[in-house]
């Protein structure tokens, strides 16, 4: 399955010249000209990438980054700007950007940037593709769970939000985080939503679901997911 990019420019003429190298290059891609649509993009298309300008109608680069960036930290946020000082340069990356390229730029290097922040994700995810803890193994390729020597099914949405948990372990997640990461950030569900998934991984990872070790609730906020180191 092709990679998607989202490229977020108002200049059309740059925007043109990178999404054609981009889909060449073997790439889907989208687009929006302006911050507040590719705000939404960004957080509702689960894009693999972000190419985003810093100067944009409705709301700026630097804001979007530090939007996105809250709601999907491991998103990659590549700048493009034609402010080339050192302190737009620390604030991009402040924020979160994982590079920053200053206009004019070569297509050629771009592109090689891109696939740098790709491949660093690739890595990153195949982290969280096999788990394994206590006496639970997670396999999110294969959407299953085994729990000693039983084997449960997840559906899509429940690896997606075991997926978004995992890679959060530790940390506390209120519930609006979980319903703009995992049911996407238009979604008007309601909290009762992520509690009836919860319950269910709880009934396939744990040993008491009604006294969870793994997935814990922080009452009055939301959940944290509980991973023990291994032996």
């Amino acid at each position: 399955m092709a990679e998607k990019v989202l490229v977020i420019e108002d200049d059309t003429l740059i925007l043109d010249g990178i999404v054609r190298n981009l889909r060449y290059e073997g790439y889907e891609t989208f687009v929006a000209t302006d911050g507040e649509d590719g705000l939404r993009k960004a957080l509702d298309m689960e894009p693999d990438l972000v190419i985003l300008d810093i100067m944009l109608p409705k709301m700026s680069g630097f804001e979007v980054c530090r939007i996105v960036k809250k709601h999907r930290p491991e998103l990659p946020i590549l700048i493009l700007s034609c402010r080339s000082s050192e302190d737009d340069r620390v604030k991009g990356l402040k924020l979160g950007a994982d590079d920053y390229v200053v206009k004019p730029f070569s297509l050629r290097e771009l592109l090689a940037r891109v696939e740098a922040l790709l491949r660093r994700k690739r890595i990153y995810e195949r982290r969280y593709q096999k788990t394994k803890f206590a006496d639970v193994e997670i396999d999110l390729e294969a959407m299953t769970v085994k729990k000693g020597e039983r084997i449960h099914r997840l559906s899509p949405r429940e690896a997606k939000l075991l997926r978004f948990m995992l890679k959060n372990a530790g940390r506390t997640l209120d519930r609006k985080t979980i319903l703009d990461n995992v049911w996407g950030f238009d979604y008007y569900g309601t909290a009762r939503t992520i509690d009836n998934f919860i319950k269910r991984l709880r009934s396939k990872i744990e040993d008491d679901p009604e006294n969870p070790r793994f997935i814990q609730t922080v009452f009055g906020v939301g959940y944290r997911m509980v991973v023990p180191p291994q032996d």
